[in-house]
């Protein structure tokens, strides 16, 4: 770029402009060091098991801060990116990119980034770390135990032997299909919401059902299509607030994560200024879903698309296709009504049906059994995401179910350092007692939650579980720094080193060894071999 054409970009754009310095900035702040090629890496070594976003980064900050790694991913190389690897063209952030750092070195060139150039961050971070000579494609897996020694295993030994693992298999896997009632005589066309490339619903009466993101996504790529109108058909109300990352920041600083006293504020001010006329579509009050109960959805063009005449939002229930081909039978319901309530009986003529139906969960049925026990079940974990019996477990965005927040944000490293930090430092290691209590203790500050304490949070939330359990624990002091910001892991690790030393001169045996079962004889990253 010429000095001129600097010059232009800086005055045409000058947010733009100001939003490529801040990321410059924490690129170079915030991102560790990628490894020299063909770097002798350290252990802890992990398993990362999902070649996604979040696997990806994940495997990126391990090798960065010197340690070593290997990811599995269940399907081929076109998989790399997760999620994002398959669903369509014109998918795209709804939240402002602002608030999906999945790593520091993310350099975005929008806002709101399109499928393609997320997929094209995810597999430049993989290639700039160095880990296309860490990953196994084509690899399931189905169970991980440990040996003898107390270290990890998956599948068989044949994969190698692991310090820790981090489960990153993620939300969302196949799509969900369902088949309805009399689908066989629909004389139109059914499409899922994630296999709309090619296609075209241009003059065209569009049904789209399902009521969340998914639908929101349709009902976009229904209204660039021209198409003559649109219904969707949804459930149940669900929250839909502004594409405004200064709104969304806001909300996100409810740090008791869940409903209060004073929720009724953002919620009717959303109704009045927002919602404005179409208020009968946002959930009604004292209905138990609250603004801080269930994901709301990012969007600016939904209500807009309603009050334009080119799209319908419907309440109420699916009954099936009708037998005369045209379209699908529907109960559409008053606002208040619960599902398959009373209502009124309408035929919704179309000429495609998308299902905007969402993904099957992944499974973490590889994982020991123990961990899915009651009443430690996920996501029922320590910092939702480590199982209390296995604090070297770290699923990491598996046990998600409901946020003000992001996926794809800052936690991804935070959660992988903590990881690190209890591998290589017995004392700030949590014991399967004070996981529980601090499980205990969450269901308890929470015992008012619809869902439950963990299927709801927001993201200062977790940002205070993760000061909280740092600030407990005097051995943890040494390590805030890294864990929170990625920066400063020498000094702790030498401090490691030292106690270590001493416990060893006392005649004190070493913590480590008590809890791997003698295997680990190596602290800060010092070696004995595989």
């Amino acid at each position: 770029m010429g000095l001129r054409s600097f010059l232009q970009y800086l005055i045409q754009s000058p947010i733009l402009f100001l939003y490529q310095l801040i990321q410059w900035a924490l690129d170079k702040v915030l991102s560790p060091t990628p490894p020299p090629p063909q770097a002798e890496l350290k252990r802890p070594k992990i398993a990362v098991i999902g070649a996604g976003l979040t696997g990806v980064s994940a495997a990126s900050h391990i090798v960065g801060h010197g340690f070593d790694c290997r990811i599995f991913e269940a399907g081929p190389k076109d998989n790399l990116g997760g999620i994002w690897s398959r669903v369509n063209n014109t998918s795209g952030l709804q939240i402002h990119s602002l608030m999906y750092r999945f790593h520091p070195s993310v350099q975005w060139k929008k806002g709101y980034p399109d499928r393609k150039q997320i997929v094209s961050q995810i597999t430049d971070l993989w290639h700039r770390y160095g880990l296309e000579d860490k990953t196994t494609f084509n690899t399931r897996i189905e169970k991980v135990y440990k040996d003898p020694h107390g270290r990890w295993i998956l599948n068989d030994p044949s994969l190698g032997r692991f310090d820790g693992i981090i489960a990153a298999v993620g939300t969302c896997g196949d799509a969900k299909m369902p088949t309805l009632p009399g689908q066989e005589h629909f004389k139109g066309e059914i499409w899922h919401s994630s296999q709309l490339d090619g296609k075209s619903a241009k003059g065209k009466t569009v049904a789209i059902i399902g009521g969340g993101a998914s639908a929101v996504e349709a009902l976009e790529f229904v209204a660039q299509s021209e198409a003559a109108h649109s219904y969707v058909l949804a459930r149940s109300e669900k929250w839909i607030i502004p594409r405004n990352p200064l709104i969304n920041g806001l909300l996100a600083m409810n740090v008791l994560g869940s409903e209060t006293i004073f929720s009724w504020i953002p919620e009717n001010i959303l109704r009045l200024f927002f919602y404005r006329d179409l208020y009968d579509i946002s959930p009604p009050r004292n209905s138990g879903k609250g603004l801080f109960t269930e994901t709301p959805m990012v969007n600016d063009d939904v209500l807009d698309l309603v009050r334009s005449g080119k799209a319908s939002w419907l309440r109420g229930d699916i009954l099936g296709y009708d037998t005369s081909g045209r379209g699908i039978n529907f109960n559409k319901r008053s606002q208040g009504v619960p599902k398959n309530g009373p209502g009124t009986e309408k035929l919704i003529e179309a000429d495609i049906v998308i299902m905007a139906t969402g993904y099957k969960r992944p499974t973490l049925n590889f994982l020991p059994s123990e961990v899915f026990a009651d009443p430690y079940a996920p996501p029922n974990w320590y910092l939702q995401v480590f199982p209390p019996d296995y604090p070297e477990l770290c699923c990491n965005n598996c046990t998600y179910v409901n946020a003000i927040g992001t996926v794809g944000n800052y936690h991804i490293g935070i959660y992988t350092r903590f990881l690190l930090m209890y591998l290589v430092d017995p004392l700030a290691r949590p014991r399967t007692a004070w996981m529980k209590r601090w499980i205990d203790m969450t269901r308890f500050i929470k015992s008012k939650a619809p869902g439950g304490a963990f299927e709801f949070f927001t993201y200062s939330e977790l940002i205070y579980w993760f000061v909280f359990t740092i600030a407990i624990n005097p051995f943890r002091w040494k390590w805030a720094l890294f864990v929170l910001c990625g920066i400063g892991k020498d000094l702790p690790l030498k401090v490691v080193e030292n106690e270590d030393r001493v416990r060893n001169g006392m005649g004190m045996s070493n913590v480590w060894d008590d809890v791997k079962g003698g295997e680990a004889r190596w602290i800060g990253g010092k070696s004995n071999g595989e």
